[in-house]
This record gives C-alpha cells, sequence and structure tokens, in this order.
C-alpha cells in the first residue's frame, strides 16, 4: 500500500518526501515533478534498458555482480535511479521559487543568506549523503567506493572523494539538521522498497557482491547517464506533485510509453555462433585461404580477444572481419558492431558495406547502422536514410533540460522533424555524445579515440563501446599521437572484455606489439601485461590473437597462411629528382622527367597512376602532363570541392576498377593524385610513378599495381613497375629528399626508405615480391638495425635523434589528454577519473584533440555574379544565399578543405551567407565567395578555383 510506505518515520516525514522536487514546473510540463517519481522514472527506464537494449554480456556481468540470476535487474535499475539523491539538499530546493516555497511550508527549511548562489551541486551532494547511508547499512569501503562516483560522475565529471566537501565546509547546503537528515534517509529507503528491495533494512539488501571492473564502473555510469537523459524528456515524464500517485508501476507505464515513442532498440539480440554456410550467406562466396585463418583463430580463442589480422590490399580483410565479429558477438554477448576507419573519406563507402552486410544477418538491421563523422551531413546515403527527420541532435537534444537545472544548460535546438519514412537509428542516438549508443555504428576511428579522453561525459561514448564487437581498419595509419589514444582505449576495451579486431596490410612489429601488450595490460589491470610473450608471425597473411586465460594469465595465438594470390615481382626503378628540380617552388624539371618517362612506357597505350605528396606539386604534374598527353589525364587530390572530388573518384574507379562483362579499360589513362590513393582505393595501374613515402605507405601505393587479375596490358607493361621520385641518391653521401617529403614525413624513416629502394634497384635488382615480402621490409624500415649505407650513417643518426626527440614531444603532448593519467591504471574506482579534465568541447575541437598537426577548416564555395549567389552547380541560390530543399545538395557539392595555413583567416573572416542562418544544415558553415573568375581573397592569399586543378592557392607562405 503507497500510504504504508513510510511507517516507522514519524507522520511530518511523508510530507517532506511529498515536498521534495526533482524537476521544476516549468521544466516538467507545467507541474513539478517530485524528486521520488524522477528516481523512480529512471529506476524504469533503466528497467527497459535492461530488457530491450542492455546487451547480453553486460546483463551477464551485472547477474554476476549482484549475486547471482534475477539480481542484477534489480541492481542496475537501483544504480541509476539512485542518482539524483543530491537533490533533497536546500541548495537544490531553493533554485525554484514555488518548490521551494512548498518545501519549506512542509517543515524543511533553510537559511536563505547561508544556501543562495553556491556553487555546491546535486550531483556532489548525492554522493556525500549516499556515502553516509551506506555505511549505516553497513556497507564495505569496497562496495561504497565504487558506488558513490556514479552518482557524483553523472553529470559527466567524476569528482576526487576531497572534492564532495561543501564550499567552505558549508554543511547548511547539504541538509544538517535532523529533518533533513530524515527526509534523505526515508527517500532512499522508499525509493529502495519501490524498486524492489525487502526486509527491515533494504539498503542493506542492495549491496553487490563483487566489485565490477573500472571499465565496467565507467559502462555503468553511461547507462546511468543514459537513463537520467531518458527519464528528463519533459514530452513523456510530465510533473507528478501528488506523492500518493508515485509508485513503480506508475512509472513503469511511463517509461515503456517513452522508450517506444523514442523508437529506442539495442543491435541484433542474441546471436547464434555462424555455420559453415554463414560466410557464403553473407557474401556470395565461401571466404578464401586467409578469411578462413582468421575464423578458425577467433574459434579457438578462450575469452574475448584482441584479434589482428594483416593481410595484403585487396586480400578481403574487411569481409573477413565482418565474419569474424558476427562470431564473437555469438560467442561472446556483444550485441553490435563499430567499425573504425582512418578518414571521413574511407568511413563513407565503409557505412555502405556494413548496412549490406547486416541486411544479410537479419533484415531491418541495416536501418539501425549510425554514420559517425564531422561531415556526414554530405553523405547522401546517410541523409536519405533520414528521410526528413532530425539530424545529430536536430531536436533530439531540446526536450532534455531539465537534467541540469543545477548547472549552465546548453541545448543544440533544431526544429523538430517528422520521422514518417525514417531508415536510420533512433533519433535520441543521435544527440551530442550518444552516437555511440546506436546499434550499430560507422565512423572514423576518433570515436574511439574521443572514448579514450579525459573530457566531459566520457562514460556514454564507453558505454555505446562496451558490449559491442570493435573493429578498426588501417591501423597502422595512426600516427605516434593518435596512437596514445588508441592504446589508451585498447587498455579499456581489454578490461572491459570486449572482442576487438584490427586490419592492417602494413603493421610495424613494434607497433604490432604495443597495440598487443595495451589491450592486455587492461584485461590485467595493468600498466603493462605480465608474461607476455608474442611469437613474430611466419608467414604473411597473419593473424595475431590476445586474451585473457581464467587466471588472468596472458594467452596469445599466431598464425600464418597464404595469400589467394601469388606474389608479384615488381620492379623498382628509381627517378632521380635532383635538388633544384625537387624545389617545391621550381617543379618544372621534376615534371618534365615524369612526362618523358610515361611518354616512353605508355608508348603502347597502358594505365599509369602518379602519386604526389602534395597538392601544389599534384596540381603542377597534371599541368604539364595535360599539355603532352590532353584529355588521358585526370587529377583527384583533397582540394577538389566534394562534387568534382567524388565525380572524378568515381570515374576512375569505374575506368580501372575490377574487370567486369561490357567494359573495357581506356587504351591510355593517367591518373595523377594524392594520398587519397593510399587507401580504400580498388584501381588497378599498369604503372606507378610515385614520391618517395616511408616504406609503409610506399607499398599501399605498390598496392594498387596490377591489382586485378583477368586485365589485358600492353606488352611493355606486362610485369608491374614502381618508379620512385622525389629523392636523389646520386648526391654526395646522404640522398637528398624532397623538402615537402619530409615536412610530412620526418627525414628519419625517409631515409630507411630510400636504403631500401637502392637495394632494390642496384644492379638491375630484382625489385620486390609483393605481398610476400611486405612484413619484411615494414620490419626492417622500422626496426633499429642498420638497413643505410655507411656514407648515411651520419645523416641517419642526425635524423633519428630528431624523430626520437619529435616522437618523444608528440606523446608527452598527448598525455594530458588521456582518460587516465599515468600511473593510475590500477585504480579500483572511478574516483577522480575527471581530475585535471578537459569540459565541454565542441566536436571539431574533439577532432583536434585526437588529432596532432595544424588544424584546418573546410569552407562551402559559392559563386556570387550580378544576379545574386550561385552553387558551384551553377544553379542560383536566394537573393542572401537562401537553400531551397532541392538545392541543397547543389550548395554542400561545393564544400572544399583549406590548407591548415588558411585556417586561421577563414575562422576570422569568413561566416555563413545571410540566407543560411536558420538552415540546418548549412547554419555553422563557412562560405568562401569567389567572384565571376573564380577568385577570392583571404588574408594574404590569393585563393581560385579552377575547373580542372581545383582551389589553387598563392601569396603567403603556402608550402602546397
Amino acid at each position: 500500500m503507497v500510504e504504508n510506505r513510510f511507517q516507522g518515520y514519524p507522520p511530518e516525514v511523508r510530507h517532506w518526501v511529498g515536498a521534495l522536487w526533482g524537476k521544476s514546473a516549468g521544466r516538467a510540463g507545467g507541474t513539478a515533478n517530485l524528486l521520488l517519481s524522477h528516481m523512480l522514472d529512471t529506476a524504469a527506464v533503466a528497467e527497459v534498458v535492461w530488457d530491450r537494449y542492455l546487451p547480453q554480456v553486460t546483463r551477464w556481468r551485472l547477474e554476476a555482480l549482484a549475486g547471482g540470476v534475477g539480481s542484477g535487474r534489480r541492481l542496475f535499475a537501483w544504480l541509476c535511479g539512485i542518482h539524483d539523491l543530491g537533490k533533497a539538499t536546500p541548495v537544490f530546493q531553493q533554485l525554484d521559487a514555488a518548490g521551494g516555497a512548498a518545501v519549506q511550508q512542509a517543515g524543511l527549511t533553510w537559511d536563505k543568506y547561508a544556501v543562495k548562489g553556491s556553487s555546491w551541486r546535486h550531483d556532489k551532494a548525492g554522493a556525500r549523503v549516499l556515502r553516509v547511508l551506506l555505511a549505516e547499512a553497513n556497507w564495505s569501503e569496497e562496495q561504497i567506493g565504487w558506488v558513490w562516483p556514479l552518482v557524483a560522475g553523472h553529470h559527466g565529471l567524476l569528482p576526487t572523494l576531497g572534492q564532495l566537501g561543501p564550499p567552505k565546509k558549508n554543511e547548511q547546503l547539504q541538509g544538517r539538521s535532523r529533518p533533513w537528515k530524515l527526509a534523505q534517509r526515508a527517500l532512499v529507503e522508499v525509493f529502495t522498497r519501490e524498486v524492489g528491495y525487502d526486509g527491515g533494512l533494504p539498503l542493506a539488501g542492495v549491496e553487490p557482491e563483487l566489485v565490477p571492473s573500472r571499465a565496467m564502473q565507467l559502462q555503468l555510469s553511461g547507462f546511468v547517464v543514459m537513463a537520467d537523459w531518458i527519464a528528463s524528456d519533459e514530452r513523456h515524464f510530465d510533473g507528478v506533485s501528488d506523492l500518493s500517485k508515485v509508485t513503480m508501476p506508475q512509472a513503469r507505464e511511463r517509461a515503456a510509453a517513452a522508450w517506444s515513442e523514442l523508437e529506442l532498440r539495442g543491435g541484433w539480440g542474441v546471436l547464434n555462433v555462424p555455420g559453415a554456410e554463414a560466410f557464403r550467406g553473407r557474401f556470395g562466396h565461401g571466404p578464401r585461404p586467409s578469411q578462413e585463418l582468421v575464423l578458425d583463430v577467433v574459434r579457438r580463442t578462450g575469452g574475448p580477444a584482441l584479434v589482428v589480422v594483416e593481410a595484403p590490399m585487396g586480400e578481403g580483410k574487411t569481409k573477413a572481419a565482418f565474419a569474424a565479429a558476427e562470431l564473437m558477438a555469438a560467442r561472446h554477448g556483444a550485441d553490435g558492431v563499430f567499425l573504425g576507419m582512418p578518414t571521413q573519406a574511407t568511413a563513407d563507402p565503409m557505412f555502405t558495406q556494413v548496412r549490406s552486410w547486416l541486411r544479410k544477418v537479419e533484415g531491418g538491421l541495416e536501418d539501425q547502422v549510425a554514420l559517425l563523422h564531422g561531415k556526414r551531413m554530405f553523405n547522401k546515403e546517410w541523409r536519405a536514410l533520414l528521410a526528413g527527420a532530425g539530424e545529430w541532435g536536430q531536436g533530439a537534444d531540446d526536450p532534455y533540460s531539465s537534467v541540469g537545472e543545477d548547472e549552465y544548460v546548453s541545448n543544440d535546438s533544431f526544429d523538430d522533424c517528422e520521422a514518417a519514412g525514417r531508415r536510420a537509428p533512433a533519433e535520441w542516438f543521435l544527440g551530442r555524445r550518444r552516437g555511440l549508443l546506436s546499434p550499430f555504428a560507422v565512423g572514423t576511428i576518433d570515436q574511439l579515440l574521443y572514448a579514450a579522453t579525459r573530457t566531459k561525459h566520457v562514460m556514454l561514448r564507453m558505454a555505446g563501446l562496451v558490449g559491442k564487437v570493435v573493429v578498426l581498419d588501417e591501423v597502422h595509419a595512426a600516427d605516434v599521437y593518435m596512437s596514445q589514444f588508441l592504446l589508451e582505449g585498447l587498455w579499456w576495451l581489454g578490461q572491459a572484455g570486449v572482442p576487438v579486431v584490427l586490419l592492417s596490410a602494413t603493421l610495424p612489429p613494434e607497433q604490432r606489439h604495443r597495440l598487443v601488450a595495451a589491450y592486455l595490460a587492461g584485461t590485467q589491470s595493468a600498466e603493462e601485461p605480465a608474461g607476455l610473450e608474442l611469437p613474430e608471425p611466419q608467414g604473411y597473411p597473419s593473424v595475431t590473437a590476445a586474451w585473457a586465460a581464467r587466471d588472468g594469465r596472458p594467452k596469445v595465438l599466431v598464425e600464418s597462411g597464404e595469400s589467394w594470390r601469388g606474389d608479384l615481382q615488381v620492379r623498382v626503378e628509381l627517378l632521380d629528382e635532383a635538388p633544384a628540380a625537387a624545389r617545391s617552388d621550381d617543379p618544372g624539371t621534376a615534371d618534365a622527367a615524369v612526362a618523358d618517362c610515361l611518354e616512353d612506357r605508355l608508348a603502347d597505350g597502358g594505365c599509369a597512376l602518379v602519386i604526389r605528396n602534395t597538392v601544389a606539386r599534384a596540381q603542377s604534374t597534371f599541368e604539364a602532363l595535360r599539355k603532352e598527353f590532353g584529355s588521358d589525364v585526370r587529377l583527384l587530390h583533397g582540394r577538389l570541392h566534394a562534387g568534382h572530388r567524388a565525380d572524378r573518384t568515381q570515374e576512375v574507379l569505374t575506368l580501372l576498377g575490377p574487370p567486369r562483362e561490357g567494359h573495357e579499360r581506356p587504351d591510355r589513362l593517367i591518373v595523377v593524385a594524392t594520398q587519397l590513393a593510399e587507401q580504400s582505393f580498388d584501381v588497378d595501374a599498369d604503372l606507378l610513378i610515385t614520391d618517395l613515402a616511408p616504406i609503409d605507405l610506399l607499398l599501399q601505393r605498390i598496392g594498387r599495381l596490377h591489382r586485378h587479375d583477368g586485365v589485358k596490358r600492353p606488352h611493355k607493361l606486362t610485369r608491374p613497375v614502381a618508379v620512385v621520385t622525389g629523392l636523389d641518391l646520386h648526391a654526395d653521401g646522404a640522398p637528398h629528399i624532397l623538402g615537402a617529403s619530409e615536412k610530412i614525413y620526418g627525414r628519419y624513416l625517409l631515409l630507411r626508405t630510400a636504403a631500401e629502394i637502392e637495394r632494390a634497384t642496384k644492379g638491375g635488382g630484382a625489385g620486390w615480391s609483393i605481398p610476400g615480402q611486405v612484413p619484411d621490409l615494414v620490419a626492417r624500415v622500422y626496426g633499429t638495425g642498420r638497413v643505410v649505407p655507411e656514407a648515411w650513417a651520419e645523416a641517419e643518426t642526425k635524423a633519428r635523434q630528431d624523430w626520437e626527440a619529435r616522437q618523444a614531444e608528440r606523446r608527452e603532448a598527448a598525455a594530458q589528454f588521456l582518460l587516465t593519467r599515468a600511473g593510475e591504471h590500477g585504480e579500483p574506482t572511478l574516483a577522480g577519473l575527471h581530475f585535471g579534465a578537459h569540459g565541454k568541447l565542441a566536436e571539431g575541437q574533439f577532432e583536434a584533440l585526437v588529432r596532432d598537426g595544424d588544424r584546418s577548416t573546410e569552407v562551402v564555395l559559392v559563386r556570387r555574379a550580378e544576379d545574386g549567389f550561385h552553387a558551384m552547380t551553377g544553379r542560383r541560390l536566394g537573393p542572401n544565399g537562401e537553400v531551397a530543399a532541392e538545392l541543397l545538395d547543389d550548395v554542400l557539392s561545393g564544400t572544399v578543405r583549406l590548407p591548415a595555413n588558411l585556417t586561421a583567416a577563414a575562422e576570422q573572416a569568413l561566416g555563413p551567407l545571410a540566407g543560411w542562418r536558420d538552415h540546418p544544415w548549412l547554419r555553422y558553415s563557412l562560405a568562401l565567395e569567389l567572384d565571376e573568375h573564380g577568385g577570392a581573397s583571404l588574408g594574404d592569399f590569393r585563393l581560385r578555383y579552377d575547373g580542372d586543378l581545383g582551389l589553387v592557392v598563392s601569396g603567403g607562405r603556402h608550402h602546397g
């Protein structure tokens, strides 16, 4: 009976609890929501999260934590609902005049001069109250120690125990009088009984039997936030001010209705272990030997594992990863997948592939995939799936303003949109910080890296990752700065028991060891893993798996196989580029040498790929080659606007992609590109000419040579040839290397790569066997053994010293932002996790946090003519640049990224057009207005957009 909930308490206690408000009338639909009501709402939401969302593996672990089958759900609900206990304090209750007056009228009073204007917040106040009450219920210090931070951190920042004292030790903020203490105790006891704990001292019955890992604590902290935010949706949880109507059954009805209205759901649920024919069913063919090797290793692992797959470009690593993820999820109770790619450009096509795969797993799952990167609004497939619904928080954050009544609240509010026809994850998942909570997600690797930063609400990101299988592609692309966040993320995933698949074609042995060590250190909750002995793969492709045995000791399994294709005998040639020709401001001689080489090699036709290390160099080469070869030349780089880049990329992929019936390769084609051609670029070139790059990237470029079977090639090009330029090996002493290349990659690795090139070309050398030699070549260049000639030794030593100093500097720069401070990986609780944290950051700032180097920015190009503004497609906009719905793609196609040295000038001088300021997609875009000749000025720079060359920059100190 509702009336019996306060038995044993003085009659006035019921009135006190019946007056304590949790959501003010202005933020609860016009009627104040009682504190007990909001706590029960949150607990009821947690029950629905358990029933309809929580991964199976998380439920298993919570059952064990709570003491057995049937106890985990109740504990989970209690942990989520108790979060707002701190609102039962004077410092919070005085925030709303009407609510505060009702509380005082009921008999709970305070000195207004002692509490007014205090910065003391209810999250910390609640943790302080809860510690006392749990101690009175005879909880152990160990259990109290991990539970109170969940309350203290439910607004995104986890304080230290020392930070739980109110300012100036003013206990009046907490409610130091006997009535306040009694009201707080009664509130907690009534709440605890409503959730399902009985007995004379119900709080004692809540105490868990085990202490979860720190990673599981962080996951639970994220779910506390999730449940609180859903229960704070004023559209579904309007105010209840009558205590007699505040019950758990009533809260459950509200929670179930809200969940259905929000259309929230989990992933694939409980999966059966895929059978032998599953691979063919998903992909239309049986597994290649290397793909079967991956699945065999996964089957032999003794628990959630880190699996590193190293295989040549074009071997089918992505399909192997999909199949492995499905197998891992079935074995270990994971309910979804996150797939991280190195760039936005590679994430977009992967989004399409993941949706296609999930459609084969179970129809409808493809509609539960979120695309997570800062420019997803430019992805036409993503926009089509939204079908007019809100985007990444357009409407998703509006109803939650009551979450933080005692903190400054900033809502990214957008107009609500109808969700009819929506074929994307629920809008709630698209709010800020919530993307990884989507059942399935594809994005840049940054999404994982953000989860390894000491930033506000990091627990939401971690809650989204734990319970999924995590797949990261092209992990070799992470530089030393990014790698610090990657290693930190792997540590937390290891401690959380998250299955992880890492893919790479060219992974240095030392990097492989660091990745495995980080994951295993997490499983041991240690700074470094004890007892790790990691054998080197003895072949290529290879699979390395690492996991923790039941006794905690590391277990590893390393297997190698054969590629489905035989090795290509790639001839490596050198096209020396003398220092004068290598100057970036005088490229004529270098371009002429490339043109001469192509004229000779393509005399009978053929398709060549020329890769330059800078945009300016690619533009110069394109102009020189166009004079010789006319319309047979194409240009691809990052300063083409989005429309041109997409069209030209698709054209090249069509012309040089896998052979298909009815399609003939062009008689002659030359593609000039930048590093865009290194990753996820499935083209087949007869000949490669490339600037010098570190060996792993050079081998990625060589992977475009003779990539497909069944291609007819001119007689001169029947053997794959890679011509390397951008250096001069005939200089006295150490070679001269293009300065722009050294600026990008550093001299040390380029020198060691140049030594391997010299070895391959000396005396008409045999070249390289690809992919068979890939591991050895990468290991030698990235190792510490002597590979350079004696004449280069002094230059190499100096370059190595500079490189090591730079590496150390970048590691130190990253350390201040890592989720765990140095030496604290063994801490048992989340207390103080955010000490010295970086709090509220915009998404662009997050990207700068996890990626080193100069920050760059994107602008949207528009042409200004006498009759007004035009998109780059030529279509006319409104008088002030207004964009009708049918013109949005035209405008967005004009997006282009500026060189980093123009960022400051662009951010200072540019903004959205007047007609964009109310547009949900364009309101934050920077418009760069071009004159009728395609030109514009920006600071000291002169810019020109050329239909063939893309964005051309001159003036200032531009280095391409």
